[in-house]
């Protein structure tokens, strides 16, 4: 009786528990001079992204404290989001060019966007 009650108590925690990562569809909008301007939109599922340009590659998701999107339109640029953005409907993000001059090129940001969850 008593593994019967530890294995329904381990499936209650599992169905329970909230994933952090970036599912679902988005407008992806870039900030030029000030405005934001939609350039495509992406569908996000679990570790891979893709946007709807069927000629765009798909990219990965690297999730940690910064979530990274990599592999992106221009190879050498990454974009990253704060991990607390993620549960908001309009997903603020950075980018960054791995090329950079900078020791760690996450410390400078070459341009920002936002993310626009599709209902």
């Amino acid at each position: 009786m008593k593994y019967f009650t530890l294995i329904i108590t381990l499936l209650f925690i599992n169905l329970n528990q909230k994933t952090d990562k970036l599912t679902g569809r988005y407008n992806y909008l870039i900030e030029d001079s000030n405005f934001y301007i939609q350039k495509d939109k992406i569908t996000f599922n679990d570790s891979v992204f893709k946007f709807d340009n069927k000629y765009m590659p798909k990219g990965k998701i690297s999730y940690g404290n910064i979530i990274l999107l990599d592999n992106f339109i221009n190879t050498d640029l990454i974009i990253s989001i704060s991990k607390d953005q993620i549960k908001k409907d309009t997903i603020l993000f950075y980018m960054h060019d791995k090329q950079s001059s900078a020791a760690n090129y996450l410390d400078e940001v070459v341009g920002k966007g936002k993310l626009i969850k599709i209902k």
